[in-house]
């Protein structure tokens, strides 16, 4: 999902009159920054917490079932639950570790290189240059031990299925010495926090829908099939359950962070997300799980069909979230299987629209499989028995209906839906469109927020100055000598160091699209780059096509 770009082009300077080019010309844009003061707290460190525990909780509770459908003499049900749970980790894996190999390879680069000089440090400290080249020449046979251990302990790692774990220990890592360091080194730590936090929440998104949902719809049918539920099939299954709903209320608040433009969610508003997504994906996987338990050779066509048909609808959209075309077509194919299960939104425009047309299509289809199954259930399925499944599956989609209300009308970050117009003041930002998962429609302008003259109300001309009789007689006055208005005086410019800027010759992408410095992998190293070398953090500008003659700068410490 996240992948490295070769189209982007990219500046860096030091000031506005110093330009060093690393890849194209420069044209770039500003949007001020929002979340300055965003720091890791005792919360996040829980959060964090308790997405190991989840993802442990999961892994462990499906190859404990595989090891007893083993020794149970259920061979079937023991390699498709093996396969569910080997072939999507391996394949996170080796995403996950082809990022490493991209971000780590070149870190011990010469910054220097290529004619690109990141330094900001005075004449006097670069005259000191031929000691630092000699003391590093001493130590660089240490610094290639480290590497190789390194890489060696990063390769046992992911071949033990364990990416994701040193991914989270890293992120606590990070968000530990964030907090403990002051001025630019916090700023350093965090953007590596929030970059690490991205990769691991994309890595354990897409593992979810390819490992715990088909792993979920498995245990079910099975359940079913057989007329009797194990305790390690129900353990399994609600492991894979809670797992999809963390991973996407997960996803969407790192999400958030991440964007200086949007507003951060809460954990009650992540919680109550995680609620909503976990009954309806309940209630959904139930009505698979009853359907393939009597029409197995159909609901692979069905399967098959429903993911054709929400991946045009994807494609037919134009998301705008990945670097290329071709990485563009895979992430909607991918976003096309999340659609088998729940809501995703990834186009930022009427998503009220898309939000209602996809409830009422799966509404639908839920009615149909479950109907399906009651109708041409087996004779060892009591009527009694029948009716309580019916009951669960219209109980749990309701109550996720329930809180998807609750989050969008009292607990979404942006503010609650007061009919059909809702939007968002946010200090010193002005009007602030609404986002999310669930982005419920195009920002609007509130009503006391005066955006133009009134248009009804025409400006005094030369010709209408000229007063009537009755004018003078008035109690009022008409007009009005003021005093002559003096320009405000310039305020003083900052004479501190700016610190480098770096211009990316892209237009931002809008939410709920991921920055571009955050799925571009070549921006990541030149920002971690500069944080390093710079007293001061780096400032990013982004192309604008709307207001070409914005100037304004925003400092990113995300």
């Amino acid at each position: 999902m996240a992948a490295k770009s070769d189209g982007a082009a990219v500046c860096v300077s030091e000031n506005e009159s110093d330009l060093r080019c690393l890849v194209g010309p420069e044209q770039s844009a500003a949007r001020p920054h929002a979340h300055a003061d965003k720091r890791f707290t005792l919360l996040d460190c829980c959060w964090v917490l308790c997405a190991l525990l989840v993802f442990f909780s999961d892994g462990a509770t499906d190859l404990w079932l595989a090891a007893d459908y083993y020794l149970r003499r259920n061979y079937w049900w023991f390699g498709l639950t093996l396969v569910f749970v080997v072939v999507p980790s391996a394949v996170v894996q080796v995403l996950s570790f082809r990022w490493l190999v991209y971000d780590y390879s070149e870190m011990s680069v010469n910054p220097g290189v290529d004619g690109c000089d990141f330094s900001t440090k005075g004449s006097d400290q670069r005259s000191r240059g031929s000691v630092a080249e000699a003391r590093t020449l001493r130590v660089n046979g240490t610094r290639k031990c480290c590497r190789v251990c390194m890489w060696i302990f990063q390769t046992v790692i992911h071949v033990l299925q364990l990416g994701q774990v040193w991914r989270y220990i890293h992120t606590l890592y990070l968000g530990v010495q964030s907090r403990w360091h002051g001025g630019p080194g916090q700023h350093h730590f965090y953007w590596r926090l929030m970059f690490e936090s991205a990769d691991i929440n994309m890595l354990r998104l897409l593992e979810a829908f390819l490992k715990s949902a088909p792993q979920l719809v498995l245990q079910l049918s099975i359940m079913i099939h057989s007329n009797n539920i194990l305790p390690l099939q129900g353990l399994s299954a609600s492991a894979s359950l809670v797992s999809l709903a963390w991973m996407i209320a997960s996803y969407q608040k790192v999400l958030r962070d991440s964007r200086d433009d949007k507003l951060p969610m809460s954990y009650k508003a992540v919680i109550v997300q995680m609620l909503w997504h976990l009954f309806t994906i309940g209630a959904r996987t139930i009505a698979f799980a009853l359907f393939a338990s009597v029409f197995q050779p159909y609901f692979g066509i069905f399967i098959v069909a429903h993911w054709c048909a929400m991946t045009f609808w994807i494609i037919q959209g134009e998301t705008d979230f990945c670097m290329s075309k071709w990485e563009e077509i895979i992430y909607n194919m991918v976003v096309g299987i999340i659609y088998i299960f729940c809501w995703f939104n990834v186009k930022e425009g009427r998503a009220r629209f898309r939000l209602g047309v996809y409830y009422c299509v799966t509404l639908i289809e839920n009615v149909a499989l479950t109907a399906a199954w009651y109708i041409h259930r087996g004779p060892h399925t009591s009527d009694f028995y029948a009716l309580i499944i019916v009951c669960v599956v219209v109980c749990s989609y309701a109550l996720g209906t329930f809180f998807m209300f609750v989050y969008y009308c009292l607990l979404h970050p942006d503010g609650p839906i007061l009919g059909t117009q809702w939007s968002c003041v946010e200090e010193g930002m002005g009007v602030i469109g609404l986002g999310g998962i669930g982005d419920l429609g195009t920002p609007l302008p509130q009503p006391d927020v005066v955006t133009s003259p009134p248009r009804t109300l025409q400006r005094t001309t030369g010709g209408d100055r000229e007063a009537g009789a009755g004018d003078r007689d008035s109690t009022l006055p008409v007009f009005q000598v003021r005093p002559p208005v003096l320009p405000p005086a310039p305020s003083p410019r900052h004479s501190g160091p700016e610190g480098p800027v770096i211009r990316i010759d892209l237009p931002r992408k809008r939410y709920p699209a991921w920055d571009a410095h955050f799925i571009d992998r070549r921006l990541r190293k030149t920002i971690l780059v500069l944080e390093n070398t710079s007293p001061v953090t780096p400032r990013i500008r982004y192309q604008s096509f709307s207001n070409p003659k914005e100037v304004t700068e925003y400092e990113t410490t995300v």
